[in-house]
């Protein structure tokens, strides 16, 4: 049976460029697959038909062979009788892998690399701890920090070649990364042995890194701290992180913020809370204390005649500055009544004399001791 013209099985014009012959194929591929036509008997042979005829007409000299002879320039003489146009065993493995990865890459994660090649590879993300004042929190910082990280080689520039030179195209995969077998009737990848996959070989490795393209050592920055950060607070410094591989790009750098439990102050988020001890004495007749800030300042604040213990007031944009927004939280001051210790004499006698009185002027506390008084009586009766 005669063979068919190649451009017709394909379904283009004779002078179609690569591209335009390429993307009749994939269209043929795509149509004629056997796994898509399992109810058509001549699926199969269609299908080999076509790769083919990508098979010769892809390659320039193959095709200008066919331009000019026809199917005759593989027969006989010119290409061995009863061989096919790929100078190979019949099968059409070769073909249908130049375009397996453009019509399934982006579902194998190609991202249109060939091979899945990747000549230069991104650097680590790298993580650093800070800890800090509840001070500096409040008013913000420039915070100078060392880390220990991978940067660009100083002798080969990052290519990992010595002197800088640029890397070789590994002979055996042809700087695809990976190498091809075929098992039955498909084709298989596997990384390249060689090259592992970057398609690229360094024969004369920088002595400084070993062909890696970077050298470890500590790293000087200066981080800027916004005002009003708390602990788990992420600050991101884009490219400061560990150096790519082989000229890759750099990671980032992520600093983690850990706030340090302050003496007198307990935060809760924008808000501060302070408790601030008063004396009996003020508690009960009223008065002025004298309470800190965050800001290093101090605040006078007026207890009211009478206060208990727990006792809370609030100063007004006192607290902390909101992070993101505008806007300061408050600050609020919680009152501890102390029990005077270690009294003299005198002072003893005053406050039996201040308890002597407090029960006379007391009309509930003298009809409660009134009861007790009663209820003892009633007992011995």
């Amino acid at each position: 049976m005669a063979k068919r013209d190649y451009y017709e099985v394909l379904g283009a014009d004779r002078g179609a460029s690569a591209d335009e012959l390429k993307k009749a194929y994939r269209k043929k591929a795509k149509e004629l697959h056997p796994d898509r036509n399992s109810d058509n008997p001549n699926a199969e042979s269609q299908f080999k038909e076509a790769n083919e005829a990508y098979e010769v007409l892809k390659d320039a000299d193959k095709k200008a062979a066919y331009d000019r002879y026809g199917h005759a320039a593989f027969e006989g003489g010119m290409g061995g009788r009863g061989q096919h146009p790929g100078g190979g065993n019949g099968d059409f493995s070769s073909a249908f892998s130049d375009v397996f990865e453009d019509l399934f890459g982006d579902f194998m994660g190609g991202g249109g690399q060939r091979g899945g090649r990747q000549r230069a590879t991104r650097g680590s993300d790298l993580r650093y701890n800070l800890r800090i004042s509840l001070e500096d929190a409040f008013a913000g910082m420039q915070k100078a920090i060392t880390v220990p990280t991978s940067i660009v080689c100083s002798g080969c520039d990052g290519t990992g070649a010595e002197g800088g030179a640029e890397p070789q195209t590994c002979p055996t995969c042809s700087g695809m990364g990976k190498v091809r077998a075929q098992q039955g009737f498909f084709t298989v990848e596997r990384t390249c042995p060689t090259c592992s996959g970057i398609g690229q070989i360094i024969k004369n490795p920088c002595r400084t890194c070993g062909g890696s393209g970077r050298e470890e050592k500590e790293r000087g920055l200066s981080v800027n701290i916004p005002a009003g950060v708390e602990t788990g607070t992420r600050i991101r410094l884009s490219g400061e992180g560990e150096a790519g591989l082989r000229g890759g790009p750099s990671g980032d750098l992520y600093i983690f913020i850990e706030v340090n439990e302050h003496e007198l102050f307990q935060r809760d988020g924008v808000d501060l809370y302070c408790r601030v001890p008063v004396s009996m004495a003020t508690a009960a007749i009223g008065g002025d204390v004298e309470v800190p800030t965050i800001d290093g300042g101090r605040s006078r604040v007026k207890v009211p005649s009478g206060s208990q213990s727990g006792r809370q007031m609030r100063l007004r944009a006192k607290g902390m500055p909101a992070l993101r927004g505008a806007g300061t939280g408050d600050m609020f001051i919680e009152l501890a009544v102390e029990t005077p210790v270690n009294l003299t004499g005198k002072q003893k006698e005053l406050l039996r004399e201040f308890e002597k009185l407090s029960e006379e002027n007391n009309p509930l506390l003298n009809n409660f001791f009134s009861k007790v008084k009663s209820f003892w009586e009633d007992m011995k009766n």
